[in-house]
């Protein structure tokens, strides 16, 4: 698996690119992995300073900024890719797709592992945030939009702030070419409706508005003597 393994991979999955060639010499996807591998091999021989220095030409190039320890699997595909962010410790296994103004970065000021880690066949959708030393299993879908602050499970979709797991199902060979963005549940929406009716419900029942099921409460049986005041002296 190589560059050339690569090229092929973005000329599959985006159905505007024509040939390799054009893949080759247009996106920046493309460009943005070349510039890493580089980058990367500097970096693991700690030529630390070149290895910014070429990972910063590349951003400035490409609108993508991968930090040059960051460890890509094969055959990543980055459609678009103005505003990714990778970070340092970040991992991503392979055969993964990722949209435009993603970031896969930290939430503080900690050294060590800091940044997430992608299993193989994963999606990460367009300006979905993934934070932290989290892990995303195998064959997992994040919908657009969507802030994952803790790890996900492999076979499943994920949506929401913070993103929660809307769908699970078996394995398949490649989930990430098949996530329909429109049919994702909107989990915001339905909480909010949930408890816009909790709200309807309890109003009514302020009012004396009881549903048929749930009877008004009964005055406790005294068998005819008036119930005692509690507060009433002796």
């Amino acid at each position: 698996m190589g560059l050339w393994a690569d090229a092929k991979n973005i000329r599959d999955k985006d159905p505007a690119a024509r040939n390799v060639a054009e893949v080759i010499i247009l996106y920046p996807g493309f460009h943005v992995l070349v510039t890493h591998k580089i980058a990367h091999f500097l970096y693991c021989h700690k030529c630390f300073f070149l290895a910014r220095l070429i990972s910063q030409l590349a951003r400035h190039l490409t609108g993508i900024e991968i930090h040059p320890g960051a460890k890509i699997g094969n055959r990543l595909f980055i459609d678009h890719g103005m505003g990714i962010v990778f970070g340092e410790t970040t991992e991503i296994g392979d055969n993964c797709t990722i949209y435009h103004g993603v970031t896969l970065g930290g939430t503080g000021k900690d050294s060590g592992k800091r940044h997430p880690t992608l299993g193989n066949n994963v999606l990460i959708g367009a300006g979905a945030k993934v934070l932290g030393p989290v892990y995303i299993g195998d064959n997992v879908r994040v919908g657009a939009g969507s802030v994952v602050l803790k790890n996900l499970p492999a076979n499943t979709t994920a949506v929401g702030v913070p993103a929660e797991v809307v769908r699970v199902r078996g394995s398949q060979s490649c989930p990430a070419d098949d996530l329909d963005q429109q049919a994702l549940p909107d989990v915001l929406s339905n909480r909010i409706s949930a408890l816009e009716a909790r709200l309807s419900r309890m109003e009514a029942a302020m009012q004396g508005e009881y549903p048929p099921d749930k009877p008004r409460f009964a005055a406790p049986e005294t068998n005819g003597v008036p119930p005692q005041d509690p507060h009433t002296e002796e």
